[in-house]
């Protein structure tokens, strides 16, 4: 029998945190289930600077990305 093929793994060296209320959690799970293929349409950062702006969050890009 051969081993499972390993993927790399790293930590990111940098971390957001958003709070969800209750009735946003199904909305929520489903975002996660099809993460992988959403980010192949919208980057990441592009995802993360139209969140924060639309919660009126300031921010620098000096400082969100590694």
């Amino acid at each position: 029998m051969q081993a499972p093929e390993l993927k790399k793994f790293a930590w990111q060296r940098g971390y957001a945190a958003f709070s969800v209320g209750p009735t946003d959690l199904g909305a929520l799970v489903e975002y996660i289930a099809g993460q992988e293929e959403h980010h192949r349409k919208r980057s990441f950062q592009d995802e993360m600077r139209a969140f924060l702006k639309r919660y009126g969050v300031e921010f620098d890009e000096r400082y969100v990305w590694d």
